[in-house]
């Protein structure tokens, strides 16, 4: 190892534990704080977060990346380290100190804020801090764009590189197509499913028992993991031998079940994170989208499967033996497909659920792009629902106030869903050529598929894009057409259409 990277490498530690305790105190004040720690907990966060900055903005770090790139003889690895060292710090480095503490803290009330808000289903007290948030990502995505680049794709590259508006456009507008007529016709001409069996009286205790076989079962290993819970389902990581997910319980069985399924996806990716990147600037999942991609792949792709459920139904009724009696694996598996729209994204089927994601997405640039006026939100979420799934929220709460990723200034995530969606279906039709996908699911041996995505996807962490990531596995990029098939596919069988 050479001397420049070593010197690269101390400063890299320091920054790597600030954000392991940053991410230790998102887990705790979403799991164990309790309700006045906020404010005080804003302040350490605060703290923390300034000198985190300073040591990436800071003349050390830049004298450090600079000597690094003269060097000769480095490790295709540290290459890639030196590389995602340059570009968080040009993505700090414009940003003031001041306003980058500031926004970490508002970040923290806005997370509260939205909280109370959405408990009291009051839109308009969350509005003030909302519009502040705005303001700066929209401030920060003026400092980073480039050569004339829009504010919301400079937002979009932080989640996804080389996804921008107007590769994201045509890709809905592809969805749209074919997803809106297709749960229409579902609507008109499919035939019933019942799926009344899954709400009732299902015990939290039994709810948790359940939810510790299936994670366990997928491949989340309990000895470099805990599962907590939580208001809103998170995946958090420290390094590959501490990864922490959580759930939540409520009457409706299979939302606490598929949850879990895809949180433990999330956590599959980082366990599966080589030891070599671990706690580097590369140790993470490539991206949002990839990242989504794997926790909705076991979530829909595998856990929805007819085949996922032959080995494990038995074991599901034996631990809700009254809720699903006289239930057969047939009539559950298609129960927990039921495509029906609904309000709610994170309880969407996987028909509709890309729809939720669209309107977001839809409404995230004119909030960014138009300076849209942030009191007609609940008024303009309400009519897209209401155009493209052909329902209407009663009230904020259930409709723009269901999510919490705007009060932490997270704007172009929501794109990430669809797109992981997207890549996942590509994957399995690829994945379906070099194996028996169904066949190892019925015999029980998920933990096939489990290991050719951590050699060919997980191990490699952050080194390749998305892209890079389908090209090399499928040979092709990204081709959104491998998502309209599958759902096409999927729903005519399953509603004999």
């Amino acid at each position: 190892m050479s001397k420049g990277f070593k010197d690269l490498e101390k400063i890299l530690e320091k920054t790597m534990a600030l954000q392991t305790a940053l991410a230790l105190l998102e887990w705790d004040d979403e799991t164990l704080a309790p309700e006045e720690a906020g404010p005080y907990t804003e302040r350490v966060i605060g703290a923390l977060s300034e000198e985190y900055y300073q040591i990436i903005a800071g003349e050390e770090m830049k004298n450090s990346i600079a000597a690094c790139e003269d060097e000769k003889d480095l490790t295709e690895v540290e290459k890639a380290i030196v590389k995602e060292a340059k570009e968080t710090r040009a993505q700090l480095v414009c940003i003031p100190v001041k306003e980058y503490r500031d926004n970490a803290q508002l970040v923290t009330e806005g997370i509260r804020v939205w909280t109370k808000s959405k408990a009291e289903n009051d839109f308009g007290q969350f509005v003030p801090v909302l519009q502040r948030l705005v303001d700066y990502q929209k401030r920060f995505a003026s400092y980073r764009a480039k050569n004339g680049e829009k504010l919301y794709d400079s937002m979009l590259d932080l989640y996804e590189k080389d996804f921008n508006m107007e590769l994201l456009d045509a890709f809905f507008e592809e969805l749209k197509e074919v997803i809106v007529p297709l749960i229409r016709e579902i609507r008109d001409h499919g035939k019933p499913i019942e799926d009344g069996f899954l709400t009732g009286d299902y015990p939290e205790d039994r709810q948790r028992e359940a939810a510790e076989y299936l994670a366990n079962y997928v491949g989340f290993d309990f000895k470099k993991g805990v599962m907590g819970i939580s208001a809103h389902p998170f995946t958090t990581n420290l390094h590959n031998h501490d990864v922490r997910i959580t759930t939540h319980y409520s009457n409706r069985m299979d939302s606490s079940v598929f949850s879990v399924i895809h949180e433990t996806g999330h956590a599959i990716y980082e366990l599966g994170i080589s030891d070599e990147l671990t706690q580097t600037l590369v140790g993470q999942g490539a991206s949002t989208g990839m990242h989504e991609c794997q926790s909705r792949f076991f979530e829909n792709i595998i856990g929805r499967s007819a085949a996922f459920w032959v080995p494990l139904y038995e074991k599901l009724q034996s631990i809700f033996p009254e809720q699903l009696k006289g239930v057969s694996r047939e009539q559950f598996v298609e129960a927990i497909n039921k495509a029906e729209p609904g309000l709610i994204r994170t309880e969407a089927d996987e028909l509709t659920y890309s729809l939720h994601v669209m309107i977001r997405y839809e409404i995230e640039k004119m909030m960014i792009e138009e300076n849209l006026d942030l009191t007609k939100l609940p008024d303009i979420w309400a009519d897209k629902y209401e155009e493209y799934l052909g329902i209407r929220p009663a009230n904020a709460a259930e409709g723009v106030l269901q999510d919490i990723h705007w009060s932490e200034g997270c704007f172009g995530y929501f794109p990430s869903y669809a797109l992981g969606s997207a890549f996942g279906a590509q994957l399995y039709y690829h994945m379906k050529k070099e194996m028996d996908i169904n066949g190892l699911l019925e015999n029980g041996e998920i933990g096939v598929i489990r290991e050719y995505l951590r050699e060919h996807i997980h191990r490699f962490g952050k080194r390749k894009t998305s892209r890079d990531i389908l090209k090399d596995i499928t040979g092709e990029d990204f081709n959104p057409r491998y998502y309209v098939r599958y759902l096409k596919e999927k729903y005519s069988q399953l509603y004999d259409l």
